[in-house]
């Protein structure tokens, strides 16, 4: 049973503007916090995602890497492959004169040496979403070019069975990071896989081809963002090329202006030059 007076004492004070927290309690609250992360760094001490050796802060560990190996000119202009030694600018490899791709140029980050297949098997099979904005940022600025004529970004999609059981695309993951480094937007519903294909580990280069054929389509909701544009798809590995090729001749046929092709890692023997 209530008195039914109005008492102050029981409404909780208001809030104002110029109500501030003293330094002492401030201090107080800056020490617990420092408290709980190192607690938390004792408990769970950061790991080199390649190696699994204990590193101070985020990223790899020294010796990791010293041993990831960035791709940067001379490069075949077409295909991103390295050569071995400086042909000159704008020389393309026989493998790009022999079978030009559909899409126009492709860059990669690094090689897909052991360090990069740690990584992304770090990604994709052991939820290191963390592990994303670092290697956006390297895939940004490996495409630094390619980015500044791009009006958007396309991951290589998941057939939507294994994107329910792995709950993410790692692919759409590393577009957001690039996004994030360079503005460019990504067009997440311009591409679909409508086909569930086999992993193309272990197919042989025709196999692979074959795996994907038809596999991709963009769907009526996804023809305004790819009519007349100029796109970059994003993968985390391109080994022989055939599901960003099979992405590649989907999006063309639909409208696409240009397609580019921007991923983590690439296997990459030396490049063989045109002369």
């Amino acid at each position: 049973m209530t008195s039914g007076r109005d008492d102050a004492s029981l409404r909780p004070m208001p809030a104002t503007p110029n109500m501030t927290v003293p330094a002492s309690i401030r201090h107080i609250a800056d020490a617990a916090r420092g408290a709980l992360h190192a607690a938390l760094d004792l408990a769970l001490p950061q790991l080199c995602p390649a190696c699994r050796e204990r590193v101070q802060g985020r990223g790899l560990c020294a010796s990791c890497w010293s041993k990831l190996s960035f791709i940067s000119r001379p490069y075949c202009e077409r295909l991103g492959t390295p050569f071995l030694y400086d042909p000159g600018p704008g020389i393309l490899s026989m493998d790009a004169i022999a079978e030009p791709p559909a899409y126009n140029r492709a860059r990669a980050a690094v090689r897909f040496d052991e360090v990069a297949r740690a990584l992304v098997h770090s990604l994709k099979y052991s939820d290191r979403l963390d592990l994303a904005p670092m290697m956006g940022r390297w895939i940004a600025h490996a495409g630094r070019e390619l980015l500044g004529e791009a009006d958007a970004l396309v991951p290589v999609p998941l057939h939507w069975r294994r994107l329910w059981a792995r709950r993410f695309n790692q692919s759409a993951m590393l577009a957001k990071a690039i996004a994030t480094e360079s503005g460019v937007p990504v067009a997440g519903g311009a591409l679909k896989r409508i086909k569930p294909t086999a992993q193309q580990v272990g197919l042989s280069r025709s196999e692979r081809a074959a795996n994907v054929q038809g596999a991709f389509k963009v769907p009526d909701e996804g023809k305004a963002m790819v009519v007349g544009r100029r796109l970059i798809l994003v993968d985390d590995v391109l080994t022989s090329g055939a599901t960003v090729e099979g992405c590649a001749k989907a999006l063309l046929r639909a409208g696409a202006a240009n397609v580019d092709v921007l991923v983590f890692a690439r296997v990459a023997e030396a490049a063989r030059t045109s002369i």
